[in-house]
């Protein structure tokens, strides 16, 4: 390679670097976030589903969550996902089981029962489709799927 291609690949990826700085990473997902917040609020679905906190929003901080996921919790996690899947609308668990019950932490001799909120979180958490693209559509499919599962 070149000594001239070389400088313009780091000058290239030097700007590509500039650009990522410059962009808030909220700003990403933060609309789509936003956009689920309200369409769960105002079908009255935030008393069988829980919706990610935001502790921070209420302070004023616009840079309290990127939302690269999008986590909601319900005890009937498993036949919402389900129901989901059959709409196909892909969702995620990404975290079925809790630290303590994985194989490879066996040795710190933690058992069942020792860290019952992880292992609440571990039932009943699921993710959404989130990404900066998503149009309002797709997540008002998403919606209406969740509504009608709790009809």
């Amino acid at each position: 390679m070149s000594i001239r291609t070389r400088r313009s690949l780091r000058v290239c990826r030097e700007a590509l670097f500039a650009a990522l700085i410059a962009l808030p990473s909220a700003a990403l997902s933060q609309p789509a976030a936003d956009f689920y917040r309200a369409e769960f609020t105002r079908a009255a679905l935030t008393d069988r589903i829980t919706l990610p906190a935001e502790p921070y929003r209420d302070c004023g901080l616009t840079n309290h969550h990127v939302y690269h996921q999008y986590v909601v919790r319900t005890p009937k996690r498993d036949a919402l996902h389900e129901h989901l899947v059959k709409r196909q609308i892909e969702t995620a668990i990404y975290y079925p089981l809790g630290l303590h019950e994985q194989k490879c932490f066996a040795y710190l001799g933690y058992k069942n029962g020792d860290f019952p909120e992880t292992e609440r979180a571990a039932r009943e958490t699921l993710a959404l489709p989130i990404y900066p693209e998503i149009s309002r559509e797709a997540q008002q499919y998403v919606v209406n799927a969740i509504v009608e599962f709790f009809e």
